[in-house]
């Protein structure tokens, strides 16, 4: 086959190595979340309950900074998906960790659910991120550089 021809299939190259890493990554960070929720009664509620206020703090700075930029406006996804449901899962989490010693099975479900949610939205906002920066990026023309 002629380089001409490879041309459309080596662009996206990248995009899958960056895809696929993603993916492992957040692949490993489940694990380390399926075993931090199994060592629940021995971490306690407090370490869950500060993982949540924490989160809660952490989705009030990307407010913060998503308000103040100005390069990109964002849109109704950009605030459900890096706003709104990463606080919902926080305060989530911090919910069911106060609520742990009351009821611990369905506490226990709630956390892994949040770990799940929570799973998708780094999964969604790293394809989408990875899909803005792809087609945002400008064409490059074939040739030397100094050819215009």
């Amino acid at each position: 086959m002629a380089a001409n021809e490879l041309s459309p299939f080596v662009a996206w190259e990248t995009f899958y190595v960056i895809i696929g890493s993603s993916a492992a990554a957040l692949t490993g960070l489940q694990f380390v979340v399926v075993v931090l929720g199994a060592e629940a009664r021995s971490i306690g509620r407090l370490a869950l309950g500060a993982v949540g206020a924490a989160g809660i703090v952490y989705t009030a700075v990307v407010i913060r900074r998503a308000l103040r930029q100005k390069r990109y406006v964002p849109v109704l996804e950009d605030w459900l998906w890096h706003c709104t449901f990463p606080l919902i899962a926080y305060v989530t989490l911090l919910v069911a960790a106060l609520l742990l010693r009351r009821d611990p099975p369905r506490c226990l479900l709630v956390i892994g659910a949040t770990a799940l949610l929570l799973l998708f939205i780094g999964i969604h906002n790293a394809w989408d991120a990875v899909t803005y920066i792809a087609t945002q990026q400008p064409q490059h023309r074939e040739g030397p550089p100094d050819q215009k």
